[in-house]
């Protein structure tokens, strides 16, 4: 089927059928949705916006980048120890995008729907003469008062990460054919882990009780532990040969050392960064042990402020920028 689409047909056909698990979305018929209020719980919200030619890139297949619009929302969820339940959708598609790429755009939805175990509830659809635009608002669950914030960091604190560090910001060079030398099986990783983050929806909310703080990286390790740090009013030192990398990250580092400045501050990896005592770090390493996720532990939270990343020697490295700023870079970047 191709051609342009009809609004409420789309809606109909693509939106309405994620929408059944949640009665309060009322099968998208109308202007509003109704969230149950739970006794003990709050509600953590979430919206991240994605643009074609910014955020992804502009030939990305379809269903990947509605995929990478719900994991990135599920993402901090996930950092704030929340459980997803629910997704609202804005898109504005280019006029003339037919129904082929559409309806591969609503197979990629309904997977993530499905394999997260969410609801569309609401969102709303319109046309633009400008680039591919998204907008996804994410709605979890959390116990009340148990919210893992970026204010909770204390002086002495562990800091962690899950999962590897760098693979996103290596992944947008590896999809943009920059890695002619890099291994194929590993330029193909790369690429994969920007094109589909892995939200560690498992592994945050089992953290409460653990962690001080958290939140996930998205604009790079460097700038996300800064505002980790400027909420705590604290500061932080890591050491980067503890930064846990994977094999296709190492390989690309060893074909190029000065990528090291990448991997530390470049974005959209969508792991886990948070901070907790040093008495947890048992119960930490078996929590990631039993759900699957590899956690590590990368430097220490201190009185002071700002990041420090220290190399072999214990010296300050020099990183440049900290990470990815939207308003004053320009093309393609990572982060959302």
């Amino acid at each position: 089927m191709s051609g342009a689409p009809d609004e409420f047909q789309l809606i109909a056909d693509l939106f309405a059928p994620l929408a059944r698990s949640y009665p309060g979305a009322l099968n998208l018929t109308d202007d509003v949705a109704l969230l149950a209020a739970e006794l003990g719980f709050e509600t953590a919200v979430t919206v991240d916006a994605m643009v074609a030619g910014v955020h992804f890139l502009p030939a990305d297949p379809p269903d990947l980048v509605a995929r990478k619009l719900v994991r990135v929302n599920l993402s901090d969820l996930a950092a704030k120890g929340a459980r997803p339940f629910a997704v609202m959708l804005a898109a504005a598609f280019p006029r003339g995008t037919d129904m082929d790429w559409l309806r591969r755009f609503g197979d990629g939805l309904a997977a993530d729907v499905g394999e997260f175990g969410i609801a569309l509830i609401g969102g709303d659809t319109v046309s633009t003469p400008g680039p591919l635009t998204l907008s996804l608002t994410a709605f979890g669950r959390v116990g009340e008062g148990k919210a893992l914030l970026r204010s909770g960091a204390r002086a002495g604190d562990t800091i962690w990460v899950s999962g590897s560090i760098g693979d996103g910001a290596l992944g947008l060079r590896a999809a943009q054919g920059q890695f002619s030398q890099l291994e194929a099986s590993h330029a193909a990783f790369l690429a994969e882990r920007y094109r589909l983050p892995r939200p560690r929806v498992a592994l945050g909310p089992e953290l409460i009780g653990l962690a001080h703080a958290g939140m996930d990286i998205s604009d790079g390790l460097v700038q996300d532990l800064g505002h980790l740090c400027r909420a705590s009013r604290l500061g932080a030192q890591v050491e980067a040969g503890r930064v846990p990398l994977s094999s296709a990250a190492q390989a690309a580092l060893a074909e190029e050392h000065s990528l090291l400045a990448t991997v530390l501050t470049g974005g959209d990896d969508y792991e886990l960064l948070f901070t907790a005592p040093p008495l947890a770090s048992p119960a930490i390493l078996e929590l990631g042990t039993r759900v699957g996720v590899a956690v590590t532990a990368i430097g220490s939270m201190v009185e002071g402020a700002g990041v420090t990343v220290l190399d072999a020697a214990g010296q300050a490295m020099a990183l440049g920028r900290g990470g990815w700023r939207h308003f004053s870079a320009t093309g393609m970047g990572t982060g959302a």
